[in-house]
């Protein structure tokens, strides 16, 4: 059974891991990919367009299907070695959070919504997945079948 996921990833990070056929969270930590297993659902939202201090965007970016989820390292530079887990991802367009605030029920907190995403990794129901991807016009029969 899939579970369905939420990564806080800025925009310039997630294309180049769109790019790639991969996600990383939590700046390479091993831990949060290690709980992404093949066929779960991920989508990407994106607070700001660069980390850490980029223009604030407020968006959901990326969504796809994870695809093995074999965690992997590779070696970016001497001293960033990120762990990884591949995904495919879907076209989409990017959707903004504001108008989803009111009916996503992992958001408890409506006035302090951003509270949400602070650990970079959320489990969410399947219908608020459904929610996010419709608003970023994915069909859903691509994740639920890719």
């Amino acid at each position: 059974m899939a579970n369905y996921w939420i990564g806080v990833v800025s925009r310039s990070h997630i294309e180049i891991g769109v790019r790639g056929g991969f996600m990383k969270l939590n700046h390479g930590k091993r831990a949060p990919v290690q709980r992404l297993k093949a066929g779960d659902g991920i989508a990407v939202y994106s607070p700001r367009v660069a980390y850490p201090d980029g223009e604030p965007l407020q968006a959901f970016t990326a969504i796809g299907k994870v695809l093995t989820g074999e965690v992997y390292q590779v070696s970016v530079s001497e001293d960033f070695k990120p762990y990884r887990v591949d995904v495919a991802f879907f076209p989409c367009r990017p959707a903004p959070i504001r108008p989803l605030i009111a009916t996503l029920s992992f958001i408890k907190n409506k006035k302090s919504w951003g509270a949400a995403f602070k650990f970079g990794q959320i489990k969410v129901s399947r219908e608020d997945f459904a929610q996010v991807s419709a608003a970023m016009e994915v069909d859903a029969q691509a994740w639920q079948t890719a």
